[in-house]
């Protein structure tokens, strides 16, 4: 698998709004990696999605930060090599997003 280009900084803006639609609300950029948190009403659906994202992950040979509490899911993709945020981080964040239906929590 060859190693993705890191985005300019104005195609990761171009991508974030297109991602986040016109609403720009959702993936924001923190420390060099596309973020955001996911709510749930109980611990088992954090789990369940949690779960859902590391097959994801698998999928695409791609790994992000997970960080779980008992009813939300912080997930962050970035690109190692290179440092920084590539094309397959948006691709992860758009199916991170397909796996989420929203609670009533």
């Amino acid at each position: 698998m060859s190693r993705p280009n890191l985005l300019t900084a104005s195609a990761v803006v171009a991508h974030l709004t297109k991602l986040n639609g016109e609403a720009a609300l959702g993936w924001r950029i923190e420390d060099d990696s596309l973020c955001k948190r996911f709510v749930f009403a109980s611990h088992l659906e954090t789990m369940a999605f949690a779960n859902a994202v590391a097959f994801v992950a698998h999928q695409l040979n791609h790994h992000p930060s997970l960080h779980v509490t008992f009813g939300a899911c912080v997930v962050q993709w970035s690109t190692h090599e290179p440092s920084g945020i590539t094309q397959l981080d948006f691709d992860a964040a758009a199916r991170t997003d397909a796996l989420y239906v929203k609670s009533d929590a």
